[in-house]
């Protein structure tokens, strides 16, 4: 398969997660049992597993000028991601998630998107060069809209390969479907996407006809402890899911994206890519944390082996 290059356009977020017995109530202080500070943001999750499958990864999207923006920056490029193309602002405070996770799992979570929430068009007009000379770009919807729905226009206009993780679910234009080559969204998004209650792999099917018929040229459906759904113009496919002890579900779909973008890009077909996704999204979950729960590609291979 050839060397690719993938181009995610997205969040980044520093992620601080603290662990305690129960929710505190108004006014109330409690002491949490833990404290853990983890780099996510889907944009930055999605370029992480991109490149542990070892296929050449560009990171574009906004930090603030504060130290969880340079952690976030150093990160990443520890991982090998050019991060050029991540503009640092001087006005903006980098993204933040406040989570709190009590003693039976449940979480509340606060997310100020901060300079996540600035990234303009006029950022995206300057990728074309970059995106020209890739394979796929991805995106999530976790900058402002009207920027996503530019750079997956401006993306399909070059003629590269475009994949939507429509998360946070929102509603989108009719017209930016054709744009498209693939959308992974889940049970849920796909729901709010199409009005189709997505239960059980029927249902499944019939959700990803509806955007079929929209106009993408591929859907691929996630389903939790269902597996996986796909269905394009050769055909459907279902991958059960792999029997695993379940840790923290958290970056799941974005490792699955990521890990499907990297194998689209290499040139495997839309189903070889999602039995692969499948499995490293499987071996996410076993782990804590964003990003460190992402898989590497020879764990993955080890694993499907």
């Amino acid at each position: 398969m050839k060397n690719a290059q993938v181009l995610v356009i997205g969040s980044l977020n520093m992620d601080l997660v603290v662990h305690t017995p129960r929710v505190p109530g108004d006014g109330e202080t409690l002491l949490g049992t833990s404290f853990h500070r983890y780099f996510g943001g889907k944009g930055a999750n999605q370029a992480v597993a991109v490149a542990r499958q070892g296929v050449k990864t560009f990171m574009a999207g906004r930090v603030g000028d504060d130290p969880f923006g340079r952690d976030q920056l150093a990160s990443l490029q520890a991982e090998g991601i050019d991060t050029q193309h991540v503009l640092v602002d001087p006005e903006e405070s980098s993204g933040v998630a406040s989570i709190i996770i009590d003693s039976s799992g449940n979480n509340r979570i606060i997310v100020v998107p901060g300079a996540n929430g600035v990234v303009t068009t006029e950022d995206i007009r300057a990728l074309a060069p970059l995106m020209a000379k890739c394979d796929c770009v991805v995106l999530q919807l976790e900058i402002p809209v009207e920027t996503v729905l530019f750079a997956i226009k401006q993306a399909s206009f070059l003629g590269v390969k475009v994949i939507l993780n429509p998360a946070p679910a929102q509603d989108l234009p009719d017209d930016i479907y054709p744009h498209l080559f693939a959308i992974t969204p889940n049970e849920s998004e796909a729901h709010l996407l199409t009005g189709i209650e997505v239960k059980d792999l029927g249902t499944a099917r019939q959700a990803a006809q509806a955007l079929l018929a929209k106009g993408v040229d591929a859907v691929v459906i996630t389903l939790g402890s269902q597996g996986v759904y796909g269905l394009d113009a050769e055909g459907e496919f279902h991958i059960p899911a792999h029997e695993v002890t379940v840790v923290d579900t958290v970056a799941a779909g974005d490792t699955f994206t990521g890990a499907l973008a990297a194998l689209i890009g290499e040139g495997y077909s839309l189903e070889e890519a999602a039995q692969y996704a499948n499995a490293a999204a499987a071996l996410a979950v076993t782990r804590h944390g964003a990003q460190p729960s992402i898989p590497k590609r020879a764990e993955v291979g080890e694993f499907l082996s």
